[in-house]
């Protein structure tokens, strides 16, 4: 039987990620032992692992020789990330963790994160490529009085909604610029809001792409979600990912406004509301043991239109040796 163990950094909350890797395995027939990491013995996600593992803080100077560690004790195919903070760092070593052990690390280019890490190089990347973004200002322009609002705040290198705010006025303007670090303020877009899910190879050929219609979200995260095939988006995205040229999953969130489809943010990860898009089956779980198997994989649409998700929360407890108490 084949082998082909995962490791997932930062595992945190991701049990809906590991358990479509089991299902996906399972359905494969091989064998796969998902080793989840974390630098918290109590993140959920550790539970539902086959393994799990304590890896130090990101900023650790010994992070990147632990990951090689659990690489080669636990003989690890694939590498995942699953934070905005672990990718630079997993990109820039991204060669030097695949030489010393047998595992590929899905992460793309430098060039890649850092455009989509610093959402000022993610507004002007777009915008040197002809697509829609929300318009961004420039300190000057913000001290004018005639600013139509509302607009929209958010920080330079920020994720998970985290000090991100609509602006109704000068005086919320004032007071969000005097709180937030390095603050980028936009026009704020009315429209319905989409995370389109897609999925490259290694090579960066485009296998799927799955608009979510966001229906309701809390801190960032989507909490009910629709599956739309929706034809301008997916060939709007399809252009974005060939200028881009990620590799792996990649989320992406826009807006569809009367104007025309606008650009948020691009993140190059399995983002918490993927499982949804693997669900319907456009299955990156399934793709990403097929690749490791050397299989071609050719885009393909074949994910169910219409659906919808409704997400919600779980818990699990444990006794005094940390073992889960099963009621």
């Amino acid at each position: 039987m084949i082998v082909l163990n995962i490791l997932m950094l930062s595992a945190g909350r991701r049990v809906e990620l590991i358990q479509c890797f089991k299902k996906a395995a399972s359905k494969l027939n091989i064998k796969s032992n998902i080793v989840a990491a974390d630098c918290s013995d109590t993140a959920p996600a550790l539970y539902f692992a086959d393994k799990s593992v304590k890896l130090p803080r990101i900023d650790d100077p010994n992070y990147i020789n632990s990951i090689i560690n659990v690489c080669n004790q636990e003989d690890i195919a694939l590498v995942i990330p699953t934070i905005d903070t672990d990718l630079l760092l997993l990109s820039e070593n991204k060669n030097n963790i695949e030489e010393k052990t047998k595992a590929k690390v899905l992460i793309s280019d430098p060039q890649v994160i850092k455009i989509c890490r610093n959402k000022v190089c993610t507004q002007k990347f777009l915008e040197d490529n002809n697509f829609g973004v929300p318009r961004m200002y420039t300190d000057n322009e913000l001290e004018k009085e005639d600013l139509n609002y509302p607009l929209f705040i958010k920080p330079n290198s920020g994720s998970s909604s985290i000090n991100a705010f609509i602006v109704k006025n000068k005086i919320e303007l004032d007071l969000y610029r005097s709180i937030i670090s390095e603050p980028i303020i936009q026009d704020y877009i009315e429209g319905e809001e989409y995370t389109v899910d897609a999925f490259l190879d290694f090579n960066g050929k485009i296998i799927t792409i799955v608009p979510r219609l966001r229906i309701a979200t809390r801190s960032g995260e989507i909490l009910k979600g629709k599956i739309v095939k929706d034809r301008e988006i997916i060939d709007d995205v399809t252009r974005l990912l060939r200028a881009l040229k990620p590799i792996g999953h990649i989320t992406i969130q826009l807006k569809k406004a009367k104007e025309g489809i606008k650009y948020i943010e691009i993140n190059p990860r399995f983002g918490g509301g993927a499982p949804m898009s693997i669900q319907s089956g456009a299955d990156s779980c399934e793709n990403l043991y097929r690749l490791l198997m050397g299989e071609n994989l050719e885009y393909n649409e074949n994910y169910r239109d219409n659906i919808m998700f409704l997400r919600y929360d779980n818990s699990i407890c444990l006794d005094e040796n940390m073992e889960i108490i099963q009621w």
